[in-house]
């Protein structure tokens, strides 16, 4: 009595599963809920490393064409220091500009091959009408420091380089691959003086170079 009521129930049953097998209608539903995530992070991932990159190489960009512009000199005062950190600032568009921070310093390497600061000066450099405009600020080099990165190569006794360096910190949109806080990138260039021995500083200039140990 019991097989036989049991009998169609277990029948029903299995004409169920066999119909759920069969019912396909909300697979692509469900791939489509368990790929989305993964497809969002690769995307917003590859955009911000992209940006990233792009970003990174106009810091060397910028610093190569600050000390570019003030090796062409003979002397500059402090309207031309602006113009040149503005003018490089543009190089960041489309990017932000606010949050690039530049250096430019004139270096003397003595005879025993020490490096010294003559002089250097630094800006923030911010959007004014769509334009980038600088405003200078102390640098972090005084006159008279010492410094040790300067490349063996370029370290010949008696001769001056001028050293440009920009970092800046950029920030991802989202930040689902990238820290949110920000990734520091920064670069330095080196360039000789090209139309006399050094770039002097100031309004009134002297013609002839006293280097600064």
């Amino acid at each position: 009595m019991n097989s036989i009521s049991i009998s169609p129930l277990w029948r029903r049953i299995g004409r169920s599963v066999a119909a759920l097998h069969r019912d396909r209608s909300g697979i692509a539903a469900t791939e489509f809920a368990v790929i989305v995530p993964i497809m969002l992070v690769m995307f917003f991932g590859t955009v911000e490393l992209s940006s990233g990159v792009a970003v990174d190489r106009k810091v060397t960009l910028m610093a190569r064409t600050l000390s570019d512009l003030t090796s062409q000199s003979t002397s500059v005062a402090d309207s031309d220091m602006t113009n040149f950190f503005a003018a490089a600032g543009a190089i960041m568009t489309p990017y932000a500009v606010a949050p690039t921070q530049p250096i430019i310093s004139e270096i003397y390497i003595d005879a025993a091959g020490k490096a010294w600061i003559q002089w250097s000066k630094a800006a923030t450099v911010a959007l004014v009408n769509g334009s980038p405009v600088a405003t200078l600020v102390a640098s972090t080099h005084n006159p008279g420091d010492q410094i040790m990165t300067v490349p063996s190569a370029l370290a010949i006794p008696q001769s001056y380089l001028i050293w440009s360096q920009v970092s800046y910190l950029y920030v991802p949109t989202i930040g689902y691959v990238m820290s949110k806080t920000g990734v520091s990138l920064s670069d330095t260039a080196y360039t000789r003086p090209r139309q006399s021995q050094c770039v002097n500083y100031g309004t009134s200039p002297p013609t002839t170079c006293t280097p600064i140990t």
